[in-house]
């Protein structure tokens, strides 16, 4: 077996490009997806980069914001309203949110994405009690 630089290189930066994209990829969702509410403060939607409105809710911590937003909590509805949200896409979008309003989050890693899954089935089966 002959070992191929150029191959094992291209490999390794073929694993690090859905981490760039990820980079990306919050901003892209905030727009297509939050921005119409939390750009304006519909329904009370805190604003992007309103650092009190804010505050509160990243004192919630990530995996329980992300979870409660993801099923929907207040005003929001669930996935922000879009359908076809991954889980992964909608907590970048909310790590954008949060660092652009006064937190200093990181695009959640797999055992964070693990406790966020685990979170919203937890309030989901909270949910279809009452």
């Amino acid at each position: 077996m002959i070992f191929n630089i150029k191959a094992a290189v291209l490999a390794a930066a073929m694993i690090s490009l859905p981490t760039l994209a990820n980079a990306q990829s919050g901003e892209t969702t905030y727009k297509q997806v939050c921005a119409s509410c939390h750009g304006a403060g519909v329904l009370n939607a805190p604003k992007l980069g309103d650092k009190a409105k804010w505050a509160p809710l990243i004192a919630e911590g990530q995996v329980t914001l992300t979870a409660h937003g993801y099923v929907g909590v207040r005003g929001m509805p669930a996935k922000g309203g879009n359908p076809n949200l991954s889980v992964e896409g909608f907590a970048d979008a909310l790590v954008y949110m949060v660092n652009n309003s006064g937190g200093k989050w990181t695009s959640p890693n797999p055992t964070t994405v693990a406790a966020i899954n685990k979170e919203i089935e937890a309030r989901k089966a909270g949910l279809n009690k009452k």
